[in-house]
């Protein structure tokens, strides 16, 4: 690790949490104000350094960091209080973790004198550090004040190091406002971990022996570093792609070489059945993009992951190497000879990645696939695509809309229903482009007040709301195991109602001109805006 000295004053605990996260280049933060925790905003006040974003919740709040994390690839940071407000964070700490994403949570404990001993007080949380390392690599509680910046720090290295993981500080109230001494802040900085040598070798003379080589991208390769090692690498060898979700925009989806994300549909399977041997950079191969599982790998498996847990975790690798995905494509790229790959084989990849498309387009239908044309038509090429767990999303918003560049799409990857809002939220304000959130009209009422964050803000994010009154997806489930709809036939506000009232333009549609019409309007605004799309008139979707 280097290390950077950064020598500030500090005056009391709020004032060393400033002087760390100014130290780590955080130049925003998320959370909710609270008794326990005024300290630290008013020092905050007083720093002048760092935006102070206000969600509605504070999951919402946990969620927007993970967006903003996951858009700019820098650390995310969430401020919250103790007990119910920590408890309310949870949900963004789960998700982000699921999303190998680098969140810090700051939050506070009892005073000093009041805590472990169960006595009632005010927000009172004892079991609260067992909680969030149940939902996070590290947790400290930090008990005296000249620890609070250096512990910030090794708890923010250790969050980025490796593959990235939420983390948090716990911070007794007594402690923000007490004096301690100024000191000197240690920033360690995590190096990349090199690949072996020999492992290198290893791998170069199995990928210039196959002669029908697949090349399967994830979360891990998705840097823009990393991504232009990887993409690289492809093009020399001629490698037919596929991604993860989280990997989408490694490749450009427009790339003749990228054949999609659709690894759960039965073309892709006639596809890996005749590859002779994989390349998995940055992925660990989750429950629904190989079909739980099934899908038949070959045994010359080659897996490269930062997480030495994750090689062989799902699929037994041949050559497991621990290393940066950057780097190690770069390795790769350098040494390979790249066999000639069978023609007949590129063939059948660029038939697949047909069949993917015009089977997207068959589960969807003509009037989502024409709401989907419309929105690769309007919107920005610089833009973010937020999706939520939902049929719309999980349809043609995970696979069919585009995405040409590293950091451009994201999803709910623990397929909870609710945080596509705030994630977009995150990701707009991080990177200052454009939003376009995904919902369904039973997720979005779990972030419902982050619209208020989003007019508050003036982020540029276009909420769209597919209403089909209910939850689809578990209706789709109840019909397909042949009982009864329970509980999953929703009441919906009037969403344009709420949009307006919460200070945004919205509108309604329920056809793919309307839509059309609206939508460019949309993307032709500068802040927030929401366009509820009543499906219920439209071809049902199909799982």
């Amino acid at each position: 690790m280097n290390d950077k000295a950064h020598t500030t004053d500090v005056y009391n605990g709020g004032d060393a949490v400033c002087a760390a996260l100014d130290a780590l280049g955080v130049r925003t933060i998320f959370g909710i104000p609270s008794q326990q925790n005024l300290a630290l905003y008013d020092a905050l006040r007083r720093s002048g350094r760092i935006r102070m974003v206000g969600a509605r919740h504070e999951a919402g709040a946990v969620h927007a960091a993970d967006g903003y994390a996951r858009a700019t690839g820098e650390l995310g940071v969430a401020i919250v209080s103790t007990g119910p407000g920590t408890a309310n964070a949870v949900n963004g700490l789960y998700e982000a973790g699921f999303a190998s994403s680098p969140v810090l949570l700051i939050t506070t404990q009892v005073d000093r004198v009041h805590l472990g001993r169960g006595r009632g007080f005010i927000h009172d949380a004892d079991g609260q550090s067992q909680m969030l390392r149940s939902v996070t690599r590290r947790t400290e509680c930090v008990m005296h004040g000249h620890r609070i910046a250096d512990t910030i720090m090794s708890v923010a290295a250790d969050i980025l190091s490796g593959r990235p993981q939420p983390g948090a500080v716990e911070i007794p109230t007594d402690l923000l406002s007490a004096p301690t001494t100024s000191g000197v802040i240690r920033i360690e900085k995590p190096l990349p971990i090199a690949p072996d040598e020999a492992l290198i070798e290893r791998a170069v003379a199995l990928l210039d022996d196959a002669k029908r080589p697949l090349l399967w991208v994830g979360g891990g390769s998705g840097s823009v570093e990393a991504a232009e090692a990887v993409r690289a690498l492809a093009e020399r060898l001629g490698l037919p792609v596929v991604s993860s979700l989280n990997g989408r925009g490694v490749m450009p989806s427009d790339h003749p070489l990228f054949i999609g994300s659709q690894t759960h549909y039965p073309a892709f399977r006639t596809l890996l059945e005749q590859a002779d041997a994989v390349l998995a950079i940055g992925t660990r191969f989750q429950a629904v993009a190989t079909w739980f599982w099934s899908l038949p790998m070959p045994p010359k498996l080659i897996q490269v992951d930062v997480d030495p847990t994750a090689i062989g975790r799902n699929y037994p690798a041949e050559i497991g190497i621990i290393g940066d995905a950057r780097l190690t494509a770069d390795a790769l790229n350098r040494k390979t000879r790249g066999g000639a790959i069978d023609p007949d084989f590129l063939q059948l990849a660029a038939s697949v990645r047909a069949a993917l498309a015009a089977d997207t387009v068959q589960r969807i239908g003509v009037d989502h696939a024409g709401i989907c044309d419309a929105i690769a038509r309007h919107a920005p090429e610089e833009r973010v695509v937020v999706c939520d767990a939902t049929m719309t999303g999980t349809t043609w918003g995970t696979h069919r809309l585009p995405a040409n560049h590293p950091r451009q799409f994201m999803y709910s990857t623990s397929l909870a229903i609710g945080p596509a809002l705030p994630l977009g939220l995150g990701a707009a304000i991080g990177s200052g482009k454009r939003a376009i959130v995904v919902h369904g009209d039973g997720g979005i009422m779990l972030s419902l007040g982050e619209l208020a964050t989003a007019v508050e803000t003036a982020a540029p994010v276009t909420v769209l709301v597919f209403n089909n009154k209910g939850y689809g997806g578990l209706k789709y489930l109840q019909t397909a195991y042949g009982v009864p709809h329970v509980s999953v036939d929703l009441h919906t506000p009037d969403f344009v109602g709420l949009g307006t009232a919460m200070g945004m333009p919205s509108w309604r549609v329920d056809n793919v001109a309307e839509f059309e019409t609206v939508f460019a309007n949309a993307m032709a605004g500068d802040g927030p805006n929401l366009i509820e799309v009543d499906i219920t008139a439209m071809a049902p979707l199909a799982m």
